[in-house]
């Protein structure tokens, strides 16, 4: 008699590395939590994700076919809010686990969004301005019937800007006959912005290192800081945490990194790098590789690069006594086990860097309103959630014993698992 063969199970598209740590996140929390299973088997797939060709006229003529991305995670709290990036290593899974983590973050900050995310796999430091422009507009073509004000609202991501979303208003705005600022959030100011976006999130990663600090209530009069990444977030952090009192030790961006035990002078550090473009070879400091940045002795440790950087290889020598998350999934969830274990507090990544989507509802609603606020408002407010989210998740670690991040995920998914329950499932 002939064997049976063995038929493998089919996997979706979107089931990388990357979703499945994301998933893996949920699965854990919902377990604990008791969580009911039709509501749990909902919230394990994305809602919708459209995968869309992007042919783009290069500068020497020829035609060039990009492959982009857009994915609704879910939607019952409201519209998808998430960002969109451009890098080669952009592809379904990414982007689908990035949307997961997205409608935990809105949920967890009380934002009335569900979790998207987009981008295209593209080389975006080789594409010229113009290039860059037509991209971004035949994209936004592709995708216009997933995105607008009550749909879905864009945002920057890595290697996007406010001139980004600026093209991605006016793209909808000419297709939909008007002009329509609320479509993405991240704006110049200039055309419906708000104050204080761009400082945003690395405004609330510096906010929630503070607050780490007051609760575990370390007294060092100068907290030392290492930083993984020095872009928009990471610099940002380094600028106001160094106004805080704080030492900063080490940082590090694509080239490399410096490390100085004594700080590092923030302010002439931000100098340089807009004359030189790189933090490499600042005077009074010693080179240091991204890898070896993460091992440096601190009490701080901000990684606001890539995802997937702490691992189980190296878990083991961080020298820190708090990890904050400014990157999404820095920390992989083998990692996050050892860290807890070793008794390191991490604040996550959808606590940490929430800062950002927080300023962009901000934003929303003002272009809605078409009431505008002060910089001084806006980070008023911004405080003020922060606050309030950083005390329910350290209270409830605190009280449950749960570990940072699933206390996080426990009130962000227990929020969006409630408004499924009251909504129902239809038909």
């Amino acid at each position: 008699m002939a064997a049976v063969k063995s038929v493998a199970k089919p996997t979706m598209e979107c089931e990388t590395e990357h979703f499945l740590a994301a998933q893996r996140q949920l699965d854990e929390i919902a377990e604990e939590m008791c969580l009911d299973r039709e509501l749990h088997e909902r919230l394990r797939y994305p809602k919708r994700a459209l995968i869309v060709t992007v042919p783009v006229r290069m500068d020497d003529g020829s035609v060039k076919t990009f492959t982009g991305y857009r994915v609704h995670h879910d939607v019952t709290l409201g519209p998808a809010k998430g960002g969109i990036r451009f890098h080669p290593e952009v592809n379904l899974g990414e982007v689908s686990g990035l949307a997961m983590l997205m409608t935990w973050k809105c949920a967890l900050m009380g934002l009335p969004y569900g979790g998207a995310k987009g981008g295209i796999r593209c080389e975006p430091w080789n594409l010229s301005a113009g290039e860059n422009e037509r991209l971004t507009r035949r994209y936004t073509s592709e995708i216009i019937n997933l995105i607008g004000p009550d749909k879905d609202i864009p945002a920057p991501d890595m290697y996007t800007n406010e001139q980004t979303m600026a093209w991605i208003m006016d793209t909808y705005s000419i297709n939909v006959g008007h002009t329509v600022p609320s479509v993405v959030t991240g704006k110049p100011v200039s055309i419906g912005g708000s104050f204080g976006r761009t400082e945003a999130t690395g405004r609330g990663v510096a906010y929630c290192a503070r607050r780490a600090v007051a609760h575990l209530g370390m007294t060092k009069e100068s907290p030392t800081v290492a930083i993984q990444g020095f872009g928009n977030v990471g610099s940002v952090t380094a600028k106001l945490l160094h106004q805080a009192g704080y030492k900063i030790v080490a940082v590090s961006d694509v080239h490399g990194g410096i490390h100085n035990p004594n700080g590092l002078d923030i302010p002439r550090l931000l100098a340089y790098i807009s004359e030189m473009g790189k933090v490499e070879g600042f005077a009074g400091s010693s080179a240091v590789s991204n890898k070896e940045l993460l091992e440096l002795p601190c009490d701080v440790l901000i990684p606001a690069a890539l995802g997937g950087q702490i691992t189980d290889a190296n878990a083991k020598k961080l020298q820190c006594q708090i990890v904050v998350e400014g990157a999404n999934g820095p920390t992989t969830p083998e990692a996050d086990m050892i860290l807890h274990e070793r008794g390191i507090m991490v604040v996550p990544d959808i606590l940490a860097n929430a800062g950002g989507v927080t300023v962009s509802y901000f934003e929303w609603v003002q272009g809605m309103m078409h009431l505008f606020w002060s910089e001084e408002e806006v980070n008023q407010r911004l405080e003020q959630i922060m606050g309030r989210a950083c005390d329910q998740v350290f209270e409830l670690s605190t009280k449950s014993k749960l570990r940072t991040r699933l206390a996080a995920l426990r009130i962000g998914v227990s929020r969006i698992a409630e408004a499924k329950r009251l909504r129902g499932l239809y038909p």
